[in-house]
């Protein structure tokens, strides 16, 4: 299977970082964060890549023409003007970056990918600035056996804020950060059908709109339970928890060796 995965977001609200690169360029222990979701898939056997540039694309396309070059060991003889590649750790990617718009909407960027996905029967999509531990292979697993257009990853929000209970104007009870109330929102790994394609309209169609709404009214959109490490990185804040993450040596997505 392939993975089809969103990099063309302005990243606003980690202004701080994108001001210069497309946000899935921000490092995560001086790797982009685009690289650390492409290992996660790696590690389930998933290594043909379309990604879907908009924002500062450039930025993303020299960072893979130069990647094979970067993770190498090589002699440069100035004298001949030959380049001798002695060892070679560059992972084994098929990677096909695609200019999707700079404004186009999620959904959009998805259609705008549709003639490299010809003659497949379902693929990966996801965002790119969320990590965590999911089981792709059993997601795989579960969208066939469901048999459904769409099936989405459903999460518990991560807990940001402590919570208090009031009584008489007094604290009564007080709970750092609880992890989740029961709600499961969208963790933005997802297995498609193809067919999916034919409810983006145009370019200014959200994924998580029309087309994900007309899934469900179909009944065509399964949801795969994951109860394990999940993380966007929407802020500067949550950039650093998940350096600290990694520089800890403790990060769960890190399912490769």
């Amino acid at each position: 299977m392939k993975a089809v995965i969103l990099a063309g977001g302005l990243g606003s609200r980690l202004s701080e970082e994108t001001n210069l690169k497309p946000k899935p360029m921000v490092e995560i222990g001086g790797r982009p964060i685009l690289w650390h979701i492409m290992k996660m898939f790696t590690a389930h056997g998933v290594t043909e890549f379309i990604i879907c540039l908009g924002y500062r694309g450039y930025v993303v396309k020299e960072f893979f023409a130069n990647y094979f070059l970067h993770t190498s060991d090589v002699t440069f003889d100035m004298r001949t003007n030959a380049m001798v590649v002695h060892e070679q750790h560059a992972e084994p990617w098929s990677v096909t970056l695609v200019d999707t718009g700079e404004n186009t909407q999620t959904g959009g960027r998805l259609a705008r990918v549709r003639k490299y996905l010809e003659g497949e029967e379902a693929f990966f999509f996801t965002y790119g600035d969320g990590l965590g531990d999911v089981d792709l292979t059993a997601l795989q697993a579960f969208h066939c056996k469901q048999g459904r257009l769409a099936t989405v990853t459903a999460v518990s929000p991560p807990g940001r804020f402590g919570t208090l209970e009031l009584r008489n104007h007094k604290v009564a009870r007080f709970k750092e950060k609880p992890s989740t109330d029961g709600t499961v929102i969208n963790g933005g790994f997802f297995v498609l059908s193809p067919k999916v394609l034919d409810r983006i309209s145009d370019d200014d169609m959200p994924w998580e709109s029309a087309p994900m709404e007309s899934l469900v009214r179909d009944g065509e959109l399964a949801a795969y339970r994951h109860n394990g490490f999940w993380q966007p990185m929407d802020t500067l804040r949550e950039k650093h928890y998940l350096e600290s993450l990694w520089n800890d040596g403790t990060a769960p997505w890190k399912v490769w060796q």
